[in-house]
């Protein structure tokens, strides 16, 4: 594994920045081992040809010898979740309705991203529309884990996490809207987070005020690199009216903060309503020891809140999202054969609902909100598992069941996750480390409404006291 890809993304943009290494000399690198591992996993697609990428890279050394810097991603290997639009370069949504779409003009994270520099090399991989947190997709086929080939990558931010932990990227973009820069991360060994609702405005989109679900954000293999990018996504846009007016160079600062006294409920596993795979729970209640190295008090904690009413809460809204997004290929029979039967399932339930079905489960969801407000008047932080299983066969579509209990739809194994999505709070995967079968899990803290930097400082934290596990690499790559 050539010593450039192992570089963190911050080191890296030193090492250019101080032209210690070329941009041609980085590209190289990490061209050659793309070559090598990605055939392996399937991460990235969609790569764009090496000699223009390489003519790129040539033109961010002419730059920098001009005294032109244009951020800390100057030269620097980016390929963006194929969900995003990227100028110029296929943006399949992982759907053969789009297989040979090129968009004209980049998302709004994607031109922030490209204006500080960053070199667009393909696209990484996701599941059709990312529904599902298991990657795959009828044009590019699965990604698969990088710590077991045989197993799922998690989704739908699959392909970034894939790469970062195959040193195929030095740092990721995703989006969350059930997990999807979390359980990913979780399964990989990454950190992932998803940002307070608003932090990264999505754009253009067509509505700006009603899908208030999903959000944009970064990952990395470390916590300071994961910030780093969310400084670069995050900032308003006059075309996004929710979004938070903060100035995002907050993230591109020290991290450090002692964290002695705080505060942290352990949520677990629901107090057994969240049905979890063997091993889960006892792999993250020791992670949580790091926690007490910093000086936290951790203690169970059992939120006074219905669950199953936050489940039809999240499948109204979800129903909703979904059906406003692809009703009208759905409309087309012709189309509606091409989406896959989770896809046409959650436009049925949306078509089935009522503008009285969309306004209770908010009100659900905002009752949500309050009480969590309540709670974090008693924690700083809450945290519980990343997911309920470990990765699972990456030819299995989605669990069908976990230890018993039936799955009664694609993400019900994933409920874990929507306490943290439907908050609209900052959320960070944090690797727990591997269980018996070398397989990782992750643990989620949640933080207050837009602590967004405090979450990543505990993160950042706990980052130091981990153990040698979150350094570990993925079998066969080797450190030259």
């Amino acid at each position: 594994m050539p010593e450039l890809v192992q570089l963190e993304a911050l080191a890296l943009s030193r090492a250019i920045r101080s032209r210690a290494v070329s941009c041609r000399e980085v590209m190289q690198a990490y061209l050659a081992h793309i070559e090598a591992v990605n055939p392996q996993v399937n991460a990235i697609v969609s790569l764009q040809d090496g000699e223009r990428l390489l003519a790129q890279a040539d033109e961010r050394d002419r730059q920098l010898a001009r005294g032109e810097y244009l951020g800390w991603l100057h030269g620097i290997p980016q390929a963006i979740k194929d969900l995003s639009p990227s100028a110029g370069i296929r943006t399949t949504l992982g759907s053969p309705l789009f297989r040979d779409h090129v968009p004209e003009q980049d998302g709004t994270m994607v031109s922030r991203i490209r204006r500080e520099g960053a070199i667009f090399i393909g696209k990484t991989n996701t599941p059709e529309f990312g529904l599902g947190s298991q990657t795959y997709n009828t044009v590019f086929g699965a990604t698969r884990n990088a710590y077991d080939h045989g197993r799922t990558a998690g989704g739908s931010s699959g392909g970034a996490a894939v790469a970062l932990a195959m040193r195929m990227l030095p740092v990721a973009d995703g989006s969350d809207m059930m997990g999807s820069l979390r359980n990913p991360a979780a399964f990989n060994n990454v950190f992932g987070f998803r940002p307070s609702f608003g932090r990264v405005p999505y754009g253009p989109a067509p509505d700006v005020f009603g899908q208030q679900l999903a959000t944009e954000g970064p990952m990395g293999r470390s916590v300071a690199d994961v910030a780093r990018l969310l400084a670069t996504q995050a900032g308003p846009d006059p075309r996004a009216p929710l979004a938070i007016a903060e100035d995002p160079a907050v993230f591109a600062g020290k991290l450090f903060r002692d964290f002695s006294g705080a505060r942290i409920g352990w949520l677990g596993d629901w107090q057994g309503y969240l049905p979890m795979e063997t091993g889960v729970l006892s792999l993250c209640e020791q992670a949580l020891q790091h926690f007490g190295e910093l000086g936290c008090e951790v203690e169970p904690l059992v939120p006074e809140f219905d669950p199953a009413s936050l489940w039809q809460c999240w499948l109204t809204l979800r129903h909703w999202a979904v059906a406003g997004n692809l009703g009208e290929l759905y409309a087309d029979p012709g189309k509606r054969a091409l989406l896959k039967p989770e896809a046409r399932w959650e436009v049925e339930g949306g078509l089935a609902l009522s503008a009285l079905d969309v306004h209770k489960a908010n009100l659900i969801r905002s009752a949500w909100y309050q009480s969590l407000r309540l709670l974090f008047e008693r924690y700083d932080f809450l945290v519980l598992p990343t997911a309920q299983v470990f990765p699972f066969e990456v030819t299995e579509p989605w669990p069908k069941h976990i230890q018993g209990t039936v799955m009664d739809s694609y993400h019900r194994w994933m409920e874990v996750v929507i306490p943290g999505t439907l908050s609209g709070c900052p959320v960070a995967n944090l690797p727990a480390g591997f269980n018996a079968a070398g397989l990782p899990m992750g643990l989620q803290v949640i933080g207050p409404h837009q602590a967004d930097l405090a979450v990543l400082q505990l993160a950042h934290a706990y980052e130091q006291t981990a153990g040698d596990w979150l350094k570990r690499l993925p079998g066969g790559l080797a450190v030259s």
